[in-house]
This record gives structure tokens, C-alpha cells and sequence, in this order.
């Protein structure tokens, strides 16, 4: 069976990151724009991460440019502005796409196993949200606009799993 421990991404930093250092960790992986109207979700984020990161839970930023073209910049421009306007924190890796051919092989699988509603794989818009148990496997699939803090009772939930 295929996990999310089984894949690689590489860092907003260029170094790249076997997702098994995660292993045993609840995770919470997120694809992210800095010029979404969702952007401020990068607040809850980071406050959920902050609450949970000394509990085993992670979370994970992936930048994307495939919606609206709301994440033009470059990844130094990313990691700055998410420290700068939201004290981000988490782990942010390099900017991917999350559908069609090039979609990253992580939200590939992330989408196959937890399909959106009637179904469809496809992502939908910035600050799409995976719930991740502890042992790799997807619990759930987010709304954009779902808010980070409305995660704890599941996040919670897991770590108890």
C-alpha cells in the first residue's frame, strides 16, 4: 500500500525531503498562493501548527501557481513573505503544480484517495487541505475555504488513533 511517507518533495530551500522523516506524525498538507483571498488562512495554519507541532503534528505548505496565477513569485519570495506577513513557521516546499500532467506525484495520491465531492480528483482552488494519519494514510479532504482552527476536533482525533 502507498503512503505519503513514500514520496519526496523538494524544499522551498532547493533540498529536497524524503516525506518518510514525517513518519508516525499526523499531518496536515496544504496547497497554498500568497495572493489568494484565502492567503490569511496562512495565520490558522501556523496557529494550528503551533498548537500541535509539540504533539506530532506537522504541517505542510505546498505553493501553487495554478489557480488564478496567485503564486507568481519565486520561492525566496514565498518563504519571505509567509515569515514576514504571517510568521509561518511550518515546513513551505518548492512551488508544484497539483493538477494535470505535471501534478506533483504527493497530490496525485493525495487526490486519488480522497477524492473531492461527486468524486472529481481535481483540485478545486487554493488552500485545499489533506488530513494524513499517523501511518501515511489520508484521513480527509478540505474545502479551500474551510478554515485551519476547524481541523483540531479531527486533528485531535487522529492523535489519539
Amino acid at each position: 500500500m502507498t503512503t505519503v511517507y513514500d514520496f519526496k518533495a523538494r524544499g522551498i530551500d532547493g533540498k529536497d525531503i524524503d516525506l518518510k522523516q514525517y513518519q508516525g506524525k499526523v499531518l496536515l498538507i496544504v496547497n497554498t498562493a500568497s495572493e489568494c483571498g484565502f492567503t490569511p488562512q496562512y495565520k490558522g495554519l501556523e496557529a494550528v501548527y503551533e498548537q500541535f507541532a509539540g504533539k506530532g503534528v506537522e504541517v505542510l505548505g505546498f505553493p501553487c501557481n495554478q489557480f488564478g496565477a496567485q503564486e507568481p513569485g519565486s520561492n525566496a519570495d514565498i518563504g519571505h513573505f509567509c515569515e514576514a506577513n504571517y510568521g509561518v513557521t511550518f515546513p513551505l516546499f518548492d512551488k508544484i503544480d497539483v493538477n494535470g500532467d505535471a501534478a506533483h506525484p504527493l497530490f496525485k495520491h493525495l487526490k486519488s484517495e480522497a477524492p473531492g465531492l461527486m468524486g472529481t480528483e481535481a483540485i478545486k482552488w487554493n488552500f485545499t487541505k489533506f488530513l494524513v494519519r499517523k501511518d501515511g494514510r489520508v484521513y480527509k479532504r478540505y474545502a479551500p475555504q474551510t478554515e485551519p482552527m476547524e481541523l483540531v476536533k479531527d486533528i485531535e482525533k487522529l492523535l489519539t488513533e
